[in-house]
């Protein structure tokens, strides 16, 4: 898949992912670089070649496209993921998940824990596991708490649309799929979620396909 010799320094690695070109190949499920968790970032990558990494990063994120993307999606178990949402939807999709604009990010060592008790479930895909989507319940808010790449600290919260963003990354860093959370009966091709589930929340395709919303 073009991913390095795990057995290559890190540094090393990123340099020869950077030298195949951008867009970056996404790695699918079933590669264990999706499950082994990853390093905790503390300078395994000089400056210049961070910066270039991130970038590669911004850049296959987009071409993807998706809204966030984590390094063991290209290969790379180094605790760093970016996120960045427009959130082009329809007002009553941005009003039904809590979907607003989020500017491009670094997270770096990011960890999250729950704000309160509510849950709020929703569809999710995952550039690593295509043509798939299913419902995850997850944590309506949360705090995040890591740094960004030039090493400045980070401590927000985040609601709606953006938690899920978060969250999603994160498990990523810790070798966890959307899949691990999901609700197995809601899961659905992007051809039925088109033409059957395209409403802003899950309610209906929890009536038809017979699982529980929290």
């Amino acid at each position: 898949m073009g991913t390095p010799s795990d057995r290559a320094p890190l540094a090393e690695r990123v340099e020869e992912l950077l030298a195949e070109g951008v867009p970056l190949t996404i790695v699918a499920a079933g590669d264990p670089v999706l499950r082994r968790g990853t390093e905790p970032y503390d300078g395994q990558l000089e400056p210049a070649l961070l910066a270039r990494f991130v970038e590669a990063l911004r850049v296959t994120m987009h071409a993807a496209p998706g809204v966030g993307l984590a390094a063991p999606q290209v290969g790379v178990p180094l605790r760093i993921a970016v996120i960045e949402d427009p959130a082009p939807v329809p007002d009553e999709v941005r009003l039904a998940r809590g979907r607003v604009p989020q500017p491009f990010r670094v997270l770096v060592n990011p960890v999250y824990e729950p704000v309160g008790d509510a849950r709020a479930a929703f569809f999710e895909g995952c550039l690593s596991v295509p043509g798939w989507q299913a419902v995850v319940a997850r944590h309506a808010e949360v705090r995040l708490t890591g740094q960004d790449e030039h090493g400045r600290a980070l401590d927000e919260v985040f609601s709606g649309w953006p938690a899920r963003i978060v969250q999603h990354e994160t498990d990523h860093l810790d070798g966890a799929l959307y899949l691990d959370r999901a609700e197995p009966r809601s899961l659905a091709s992007n051809l039925a979620m088109a033409e059957r589930w395209a409403q802003p929340t899950p309610e209906e395709a929890a009536r038809a396909l017979g699982f529980e919303l929290p």
